[in-house]
Parts: C-alpha cells; sequence; structure tokens
C-alpha cells in the first residue's frame, strides 16, 4: 500500500487571485501530487491549500509553494481577521493511509528543515512534530502574531527550530507541524432553533457547558476557588462544537470539528447527536463532511453499522459507504459523491487502463488478444481472486441464515479476512502486469544501468507471483473453515474456491519458474524456486484433502 499523506499549508493571502493561481500552479507542476482544494477567504485575508501524495513529493510541492509564497507575500503589509505570523503561516502534514503518525512527524521535520535551509523560512516545528513540549500548541507558538516577532526572535527561549533566528519583515515565520486528519462536519436538525442546536452541540463537544445549580440552565453559575466557572465535559473527546442556523437550507445545525479520529470517529459523533437530539424532542435528519475524507472514514462507519444490525461487516468497499451514506444522511443536503469526496478515489490515476476496472467480457477478450499480458501470472490471481470471494460469500450467507443470529460475529470475522484476500489478489492482477512491463522498460534502458534494473525487475516478477501463492493459502484456509463449519448448502462452493485458490498457486508457481530462470543471482534464486515448491506441495494437500471433506459431508 502506497503511504499518502495529506498537506494543508495556510497563505497569507485571500484577495489577489494571482498570487493564489501561482501558487497552485507550483503544486500541481510537481509529479505525483494531487491538489485536492483552493479555499481562500477575503475577510480573513487567507487561503487554505489541501494537496495530497506520497511523502517525498508532497515535500517538494510544499517547498516549492513556499517559495512562490515567499516571493509574492510580503507580511509587512498584510492585514486579515485570521491569526498570522508568517507568508506561509501554517504548514501541517496529515497521516492519510498506509503511514503512522511517528513516521509523518520525521517528514514534517524534513520539511521544515528544508523551508529554513531551501527557503530562508523562519520555522517553528508544533502539534506531534513539536520539539519541544511548550511549542506543541499552535497559539503558543504564534502568541502575538506577526507584531510580536522582533521581541520573541530576540530571546532564547524562542530560538525557531530551523532557519534565520532574527526577524524576515516580508516573510514572518511558518508553523510546521504533524497533526491527525480533522473532520469538518455538520448534523442536520429537524429545527430552526439556534438555541436548541446550541444545546445539542454543548451535550456532545468535548468542552461541554458552563455548570449552572441547582437548575442546568436557569441555576447560578458553579465557580471554582479562583473564582472561575466550571465546566462540565460533552459526551465526546477531540470533539470541538457549536450550532447554528443554515438560511440557504432552512435547518439547524450542529456544526462539529473532529480533531482525532481515533478518539470520535464520525459515526460516534453521529450518534451521539441522535442520542442528545432525541432527548430533547429533535430528530436529526441527516449529515454533512465537509470537504474530502479519507476512505477509512466511511469504512469503519460502515462496519459500526452493519455491526449493530447483526450483520457480516466483511462486504465490499462500496457496500460499506453505501451503507454509511445511507445512515448519517451524507446526501440529504446535496449528492454524496465517494469517486469526488473520498481522497484516495478523489486522486486515483483515471488516465491508467487498469485491468480490474474491465468488464469480465472485455478483460477475457484482452486475455485472448495478441498483446502479451494480462497473461497467466494475472489469471492465477484473477483466479485467487475468485477462489478467496467464494469463501467469503459462504461466510457472509452462513451469518444471515435463520437460526443462526447469536453466531453472526463468528461468520463476520471469516468474511472480513476473506475480504482481504480477494482484495488484495484483486490488486495482484494489475502488479502482475506492471512486472512484464518493468522487466520490458529494463531491456529497453541504456546499457550503463540496463543489467542493474532488469536484475531488479526480475525480482519484482518473481515476487508478485510469490505473494499471490501466499495470499491464495491464506484464503484456503477461509475456504476450509467454511467447509468445516459453513451452511450445508453452499458446501460446493467452499470446496470451488479451494479448486480456484489451487489452479491460482500452481499457476503463479509456474511464473515463478519461468522468471527465476532469468536470475544471476543462483542462491536467491534457488530460494525462490524453494518456496514456490513448498506452497506448491501444501496447496495440492490442502485441496485435496477441502475436496475429500465436502464430498464427505455430501454423500
Amino acid at each position: 500500500m502506497a503511504q499518502l499523506i495529506e498537506c494543508v499549508p495556510n497563505f497569507s493571502e485571500g484577495r489577489d487571485a494571482a498570487v493564489l493561481d501561482a501558487i497552485a500552479d507550483a503544486v500541481r507542476s510537481t509529479d505525483g501530487v494531487t491538489l485536492l482544494d483552493v479555499d481562500p477567504g477575503r475577510a480573513t485575508n487567507r487561503t487554505v491549500f489541501t494537496f495530497v501524495g506520497e511523502p517525498a513529493p508532497v515535500i517538494e510541492a510544499a517547498v516549492s509553494a513556499a517559495r512562490v509564497g515567499a516571493q509574492l507575500i510580503d507580511m509587512s503589509q498584510h492585514s486579515g481577521e485570521h491569526p498570522r505570523f508568517g507568508g506561509m503561516d501554517v504548514c501541517p502534514l496529515v497521516p492519510v493511509s498506509g503511514i503512522t503518525m511517528e513516521e509523518t512527524v520525521q517528514h514534517a521535520r524534513e520539511l521544515a528543515r528544508r523551508l529554513g535551509e531551501d527557503v530562508g523560512l523562519t520555522i517553528f516545528c508544533y502539534e506531534n512534530a513539536a520539539t519541544r513540549p511548550e511549542r506543541r500548541n499552535l497559539a503558543v507558538v504564534r502568541e502575538g502574531e506577526y507584531e510580536a516577532l522582533p521581541e520573541r526572535l530576540a530571546s532564547e527561549e524562542w530560538k525557531p527550530d530551523f532557519g534565520p533566528a532574527e526577524f524576515q519583515p516580508r516573510t514572518g515565520a511558518t508553523a510546521v507541524g504533524a497533526r491527525d486528519f480533522l473532520v469538518a462536519y455538520n448534523v442536520n436538525l429537524n429545527t430552526t432553533s439556534t438555541r436548541r442546536a446550541n444545546a445539542i452541540a454543548f451535550d456532545v463537544r468535548e468542552k461541554g457547558r458552563i455548570r449552572r445549580e441547582p437548575d442546568p440552565l436557569t441555576g447560578e453559575v458553579v465557580r471554582d476557588a479562583n473564582g472561575e466557572p466550571v465546566w462540565t465535559p460533552g459526551l465526546l473527546e477531540a470533539c470541538k462544537g457549536i450550532g447554528w442556523f443554515i438560511e440557504e437550507y432552512g435547518v439547524a445545525q450542529i456544526s462539529m470539528n473532529l480533531t482525532d479520529l481515533g478518539v470520535t470517529p464520525v459515526h460516534a459523533a453521529f450518534d451521539a447527536c441522535v442520542e442528545r437530539a432525541g432527548a430533547r424532542g429533535i430528530r436529526v435528519t441527516g449529515s454533512e463532511i465537509v470537504g474530502l475524507v479519507p476512505l477509512a472514514v466511511l469504512l469503519d462507519a460502515g462496519r459500526h453499522y452493519l455491526a449493530r444490525q447483526g450483520r457480516s461487516v466483511g462486504v465490499s468497499d462500496a457496500e460499506l459507504i453505501k451503507i454509511a451514506v445511507r445512515t448519517m444522511g451524507l446526501d440529504e443536503l446535496s449528492p454524496f459523491d465517494p469517486a469526488k469526496r473520498v481522497i484516495e478515489y478523489a486522486i486515483r490515476d483515471t488516465s491508467k487502463k487498469r485491468l480490474v476496472d474491465m468488464t469480465l467480457e472485455a478483460f477475457t477478450h484482452e486475455t485472448a488478444s495478441e498483446s502479451p499480458a494480462p497473461g497467466g501470472g494475472s489469471i492465477a490471481a484473477l483466479a485467487g481472486a475468485v477462489g478467496a470471494a467464494l469463501g467469503t460469500m459462504v461466510a457472509n450467507l452462513s451469518s444471515h441464515k435463520r437460526g443462526w443470529d447469536e453466531r453472526w460475529e463468528e461468520f463476520s470475522r471469516v468474511a472480513e479476512a476473506g475480504k482481504l484476500c480477494h482484495d488484495r489478489m484483486l490488486s495482484l492482477i494489475d502488479e502482475d502486469t506492471e512486472a512484464f512491463n518493468r522487466i520490458m522498460a529494463a531491456w529497453r534502458a541504456d546499457e550503463s544501468v540496463r543489467a542493474e534494473r532488469i536484475d531488479a525487475a526480475t525480482r519484482y516478477a518473481i515476487e508478485v507471483p510469490l505473494e499471490v501463492m501466499e495470499v491464495a493459502l491464506d484464503a484456503m484456509g477461509i475456504c476450509e473453515e467454511m467447509a468445516r463449519i459453513g451452511m450445508e448448502a453452499s458446501l460446493s462452493d467452499a470446496a470451488v474456491g479451494g479448486l480456484c485458490l489451487r489452479t491460482a498457486t500452481l499457476g503463479a508457481g509456474l511464473n515463478v519458474r519461468i522468471n527465476a530462470k532469468d536470475l544471476k543471482d543462483e542462491e536467491a534464486r534457488t530460494a525462490y524456486l524453494a518456496r514456490a515448491a513448498e506452497l506448491e506441495g501444501e496447496a495440492i494437500r490442502r485441496e485435496e484433502a477441502l475436496t475429500a471433506s465436502v464430498r464427505a459431508r455430501l454423500g
């Protein structure tokens, strides 16, 4: 899985379209990066850019954007409603998929170093990337804003992490951080009352409301020993919220910022609003996610609501997304198109022809054509995907069988494992073709690097079918378990799945052998062939035992 991070730089310019276009062009011109959004604000005189990609190109795009911003934005002439202290005011990196926060922190600090050394910006690291505990909070780092920088930078306490320690009148200072993904999320109510929406927001947000006694609405404010009001926390951690009225739609909403999805996911916020609204005689009618979200947000929500129904969660991503959208009413105010609203889908290169996107008929015709790919390797992966899908199907059907309601979790766990197998097999269909393309490209490379590239491409062309074999045997376990405990009416499906997985393993094994003969490293070739033979033998043994057990049960 590719590592994806999001970069959300905020520039102190929201009125000059030429400046914003130049910054956007700097991002767009960086290979491997997709610019998702440019959100300018005239009153704040500030623009939020959002782009995503793998870490290296994202860092490059951020440096390019910063360089343009430093040339075109003069902070000594800036005014606006939003707190700020630099031309590129803040630049957080956010892990999206396939990457940990710890890894994102390292990339943020590398970005901070590049901005300081290559662009000449004064850099402070904040949030998870902070080098000192007292600098984690952005408000603390930016205290006093641009106007306070000359005095702050003169003190040893506020020596920057990277870049010039002297005040830079034109560029000011920049805060570079690593933070969790923040979702702006609004829940729609069947009321026009901002006061009632606020009451629900106070119920759910982490900050809660000021405590009053004896009556929580009209009583006296409770104060601590220092005379400060005492607050009663709300239901949800990592949640900020208020109530407001949206004239465009004629409804009140609970508007929330969810700042740590690992603590409070979107579906938990929705459920809490439903519960508290109901307690106040108000009904939640739907909700909306502002901007784009990682795929995991919707998949987690879909699993949550299927589990509440006692249904297997080992279904397709498309089905999980559909359940999430319908349950939370994400399309009530406007259509919710996953292709445009899910980050991983929005950045997908649709110009690249993928085998898995073809119809079954088109795939078979492409296989039968004069083109050398797809070939046996892709077909082996396809057989593995179908075999894993059959085992998953039996698990899903068994979880829904009348009289087995209490066993749905048992079968759901099996179906989830099966889904992981057939999802991975689907990606290996195209990876096998990519392996062929790499070998062809290596042979066309310059003579000075040709041998090295041929060796690397050959190893990749061996390792892809080896993974097909390994995943096929993982999926064989799904079919074996379903043949043992699954519903009797689907025994033959589990057995056919096993046969497909045997074919996948043996077919991929032949691919390992034909590619391994071109490997110059004899020790590596021997190891690859030995591993393939081991997997082939296991596949034959397990499939024969599976088929025999099914035949015995069927009589």
